[in-house]
């Protein structure tokens, strides 16, 4: 599910929309309208992939034990693909991951488990070593696996738990297991229209200086996934890696765990609301096979070359939407800023550097 489904009953004042119904809608609402007209809003994964042969790749994904992560898991090993899948818990991925072992064993595929968790560099290290031992490379990194609006909480390496997870051990995972990705390989790292709430704040990452707000802190993390996508490519494309960020779409996955099934339902019907006051079309829930359709296709069908760098929507390139709308489709211009991408690049570095140094004194 989606931050904004969840962050509309709870929004402040400043954020709401006033826009008269009877406003003309600006050339990027139009476009952000048109976009979610496309027919790549209801494609599943398996519909990205139909005739696709996948044998001899080799994919990563994070979170691959539940909603789109085992997903994007199955679909790819339908097609002949040999998936690592990164879980916190081993047993119990083995356990929810039965039917992604079944069609890998009818399409010729396989699946190995790997443990990860990305709120410990301790743990993320030794993910990192053990694929590094291994040294078989991966077609594509898929950075899936993530958590949303949390109470305030740290990481075992003290960084605020939704940054720390979300984007520091991915940035810390990938980095370190760059050279396994092979020459014209592709990173996909999930996004989420949330970025639309907050951008990244360089100065104060971890809320030391100022109140925590589960939400904005969402929303940052968000924001720090896409500009990492923009960063990597930068660097990376020379040897035809391309990166790219995914907004998978609102879907019932077990991310909003903290929040009832009658608050969710409230909270969709506000979005709702506000999008019709705004002119926006109404937001659309996605079952779980579509949400992991844009996923697939940026990993696997997508043009790498238009992708790399982008900021990816129901299987199309999203439009720049700068409109005050939270509630709006298409990515924010601070999403894809270059200097902001290599600033947080450089901390993130540096975060890390010092967080695993210090477990090795």
């Amino acid at each position: 599910m989606n931050l904004l489904i969840l962050y509309s009953g709870m929004c402040s004042s400043a954020l709401r929309i006033r826009q008269k119904k009877t406003k003309a809608l600006t050339k990027h609402e139009t476009q952000g309208k048109e976009m979610t007209e496309k027919i790549g809003e209801k494609l599943t994964a398996d519909e990205v992939l139909s005739g696709v042969d996948l044998k001899g790749k080799r994919f990563l994904v994070t979170g691959a034990s539940s909603g789109i992560g085992l997903e994007t898991s199955r679909s790819l090993v339908a097609r002949g693909a040999s998936v690592v899948g990164a879980v916190r818990d081993l047993a119990k991925a083995e356990r929810a991951m039965a039917s992604v072992t079944d069609a890998a064993m009818r399409a010729g595929g396989s699946l190995e488990l790997i443990e990860l968790d990305l709120a410990s560099l301790l743990s993320v290290r030794a993910c990192a070593d053990a694929l590094l031992a291994d040294g078989r490379p991966f077609d594509a990194i898929m950075a899936n696996a993530g958590i949303m609006a949390t109470p305030f909480g740290r990481t075992a390496d003290g960084f605020e738990l939704q940054f720390g997870t979300n984007h520091l051990g991915h940035f810390a995972l990938v980095t370190w297991i760059e050279p396994l990705l092979l020459d014209n390989g592709r990173l996909v790292v999930l996004s989420s229209q949330a970025h639309r709430v907050a951008d990244v704040d360089l100065n104060d990452p971890n809320f030391e200086q100022q109140a925590y707000d589960p939400f904005v802190a969402y929303g940052r993390s968000k924001t720090a996934n896409a500009l990492f996508a923009v960063e990597f490519d930068r660097r990376h494309r020379d040897r035809g890696v391309r990166a790219a960020s995914v907004m998978p779409g609102n879907s019932l996955t077990d991310l909003p765990r903290h929040f009832s099934q009658e608050d969710l339902q409230g909270l969709f019907e506000t979005v709702a609301n506000a999008r019709a006051e705004a002119g926006l079309p109404p937001p659309v829930l996605k079952e779980i096979p579509q949400a992991a359709a844009t996923s697939v296709w940026a990993a696997v069908v997508a043009n790498p070359a238009a992708i790399g760098g982008r900021y990816l929507e129901d299987c199309a390139i999203a439009p720049i939407n700068d409109t005050a709308n939270p509630f709006a489709d298409g990515a924010r211009t601070y999403l894809v800023d270059a200097e902001k991408a290599r600033q947080l690049w450089l901390q993130s570095e540096h975060l890390v550097n010092a967080a695993t140094h210090a477990l090795d004194d």
